[in-house]
């Protein structure tokens, strides 16, 4: 017997579904949670390959560390797997450059940099929680993750040749300062008007990190927002395909770092079949 999301999902991806009236940015987004439900659902069908670069630069702006990541993501009933296929990482010391062969790499004693970028890598791209590893909650477009958030409708336009609505959104209760790892966000998001699902979206950090983390122990993140977009492989089925962000790090008064994450999805073939979904990224 199919479950209740898998006969919305079918009823949803159906083209002779009629398209849903939204005016506003509530009933919008309503549609979009319902079809962000759906495609999550069927990207336990396709395995893919994942390209990974980590860039991280010193306070005086010289390169500190860069890493390249290749893996296989594989579906799982919940979650997925992620075997790494291919590593590079070279770190830049007093004028050189020393190659390394695995993540948490640790040129002396005092450098934590290696673990640093390894946490980052499995923070921003390895969620085991979600379908792709992008952590769920810094895009709030499913049903659940939607309730905190306030949405508005900026603009309709056109992009690509397709009809698109910008929508705006924020926390609800909007706080002064920073509480959690989980946020709060807020950013735009491009959704296609005609299957609600999202194109591109780009968030940043709503608050400000704690005044008395930042006096007493010095510690402070600027810029910390991301972006990501999308793009339809079958019926129902939107992958992410690109996902990259920078930010600034200090801790303790003495660590400074510049942190850039870029990630892209290729590959994608279904696990049940034979054939193999390729694509060839697009210029913005």
């Amino acid at each position: 017997m199919l479950s209740l999301l898998a006969v919305v999902c079918l009823a949803a991806a159906s083209p002779h579904a009629a398209p849903v009236p939204a005016s506003t940015a509530d009933a919008i987004m309503t549609e979009v949670g319902i079809h962000q439900d759906c495609a999550i659902a069927a990207r336990k069908s396709f395995l893919y390959r994942q390209k990974l670069l980590l860039r991280m630069h010193r306070g005086n702006g010289k390169p500190a560390r860069e890493e390249r990541r290749e893996y296989t993501v594989t579906p799982l009933e919940s979650g997925f797997q992620k075997e790494l296929t291919s590593f590079h990482g070279k770190y830049m010391a007093g004028g050189k450059e020393v190659s390394y062969d695995k993540p948490g790499y640790q040129y002396k004693g005092t450098d934590v940099d290696g673990q640093v970028l390894d946490e980052m890598a499995n923070d921003f791209a390895g969620d085991k929680d979600s379908r792709d590893g992008l952590a769920r909650n810094m895009f709030p477009l499913t049903t659940a993750e939607q309730r905190p958030y306030h949405f508005w409708l900026k603009d309709t336009e056109t992009y690509r040749g397709r009809k698109m609505y910008r929508i705006a959104f924020e926390p609800r209760e909007r706080s002064s300062e920073f509480d959690g790892d989980s946020g709060p966000w807020k950013g735009e998001a491009l959704v296609d008007a005609e299957e609600y699902q999202p194109v591109m979206i780009e968030t940043n950090l709503a608050s400000k990190f704690p005044f008395l983390v930042k006096t007493l122990l010095g510690t402070n993140i600027q810029g910390l927002g991301f972006s990501v977009t999308y793009q339809k492989f079958a019926p129902g089925v939107w992958f992410p395909v690109t996902y990259g962000g920078e930010f600034r790090v200090k801790v303790l008064f003495f660590y400074t770092r510049n942190i850039s994450v870029n990630l892209e999805n290729t590959g994608f073939q279904r696990t049940n079949v034979e054939s193999t979904i390729e694509f060839q990224n697009q210029t913005e």
